[in-house]
């Protein structure tokens, strides 16, 4: 298994737990549009929660840069790898 999908099967873990209500697909592609949950207040509490999870640091300019979670999921191989 590649270091991106053991990277977004952990991701997939915190957001099943974070939004709870979403019972729909996680894959690269996805966006906070996706997740009717996903609001700012939320989108920080990912982040934090997957930066504890993984180990990595992700600045606020790099995590505007995100367009999907391959975006962040890319980075973070970067970090982890």
């Amino acid at each position: 298994m590649s270091e991106q999908n053991v990277i977004l099967e952990k991701i997939t873990a915190i957001i099943r737990d974070l939004f709870d209500e979403y019972d729909g697909p996680v894959t690269m592609e996805t966006t906070a549009n996706d997740v009717a949950q996903w609001d700012s207040l939320s989108h920080v509490r990912l982040m934090v929660m997957i930066e504890m999870e993984l180990g990595v640091h992700f600045s606020t300019s790099e995590m505007q840069s995100f367009k999907n979670l391959g975006d962040l999921v890319n980075a973070a191989a970067k970090q982890v790898g």
